[in-house]
């Protein structure tokens, strides 16, 4: 992919992880468990220790350009949003988590060199989208208006089993100013398992007159889907099994929106959720969640 990143580590209790953060700015997102993160400017001496309070401002010690993060986490994608930092370009960053966990590093190419940032958990913006059957829930911790980056957007979206997500199918790979944003797209899942069960999903991506990316793949933990142009969507949580995506997008755009077309064959159900019922199920717990609005 030209413009977006992605890791996903998982680390053994004790485990560091060093990253050079390159021409791409970041986001630290624990998946499970919590992590220590230290980053510091190119040039920098080590950065600081496991004993950096959490969202701390400059390090004591290391000197400026230095940085601490405690991140709190969360026991899984499930239980609720978490906290996370940010990254800047041409720095460098290690992750050590003391009783270990998974953590994934969403990324974008891009050319401003913003602070390094700590996000809190509770500042994490919770939407509920659609209605009925499709139904999901959106933690727009790096929404285009809700968290500052360069380039990078980047949300969670979780889909009780049985559902649809990611529908009407969508795009946004073409510059069309105040209508649609050119931004390539990564999508990837985790999927809760039902007793002994695996879960399960499906994706698919059909071509679009920018492009010709066309695929129909059964999803499962761990899998990751690129998108680069394409209609996407439906997302398809298999009943009894519901569907976590992180999705990571960034383009070559200079103002960094989401903004979308709807297929022109599926757009038409939009107009069926006002009114509707949301997912009982939803929010999932651990959520917070305001007074409900208006489905979209």
């Amino acid at each position: 992919m030209e413009w977006t990143r992605l890791l996903v580590l998982a680390l053994e209790p004790g485990e560091t992880y060093a990253h050079p953060c390159g021409d791409a700015e970041w986001i630290v997102l624990p998946l499970s468990g919590a992590c220590q993160v230290s980053v510091r400017d190119a040039g920098q001496g080590p950065g600081p220790g496991p004993g950096t309070p959490r969202g701390s401002g400059p390090a004591p010690g290391p000197g400026a350009g230095a940085y601490g993060f405690a991140l709190r986490g969360r026991p899984g994608v499930f239980g609720g949003p978490t906290d996370f930092a940010y990254l800047p370009r041409d720095a460098h960053a290690t992750v050590t988590s003391a009783a270990g966990g998974r953590f994934a590093l969403a990324g974008a190419r891009c050319e401003r060199r913003l602070p390094a940032r700590y996000g809190p958990a509770a500042g994490v913006p919770v939407e509920l989208r659609g209605a009925g059957n499709c139904s999901r829930q959106v933690n727009n911790f790096a929404a285009a208006d809700s968290f500052a980056c360069d380039r990078l957007i980047a949300v969670e979206v979780l889909t009780p089993g049985g559902n649809w997500s990611s529908y009407p199918p969508h795009k946004h790979d073409e510059d069309r100013p105040g209508e649609e944003s050119r931004l390539e797209e990564i999508y990837w899942f985790e999927i809760a398992p039902h007793g002994d069960t695996p879960g399960i999903g499906y994706q698919r991506v059909s071509p679009s007159p920018a492009g010709k990316t066309d695929i129909l793949t059964e999803v499962r933990t761990g899998d990751a889907v690129l998108i680069p142009d394409g209609w996407h969507g439906p997302s398809i949580a298999a009943p009894g099994h519901d569907m976590y995506y992180l999705n990571v997008m960034a383009g070559p755009g200079r103002t960094r929106e989401w903004l979308i077309r709807d297929h022109p064959d599926h757009g038409w159900i939009r107009a069926t959720w006002p009114g509707a019922e949301t997912d009982p199920r939803l929010p999932f717990p651990g959520a917070p969640f305001p007074e409900a609005e208006a489905p979209r």
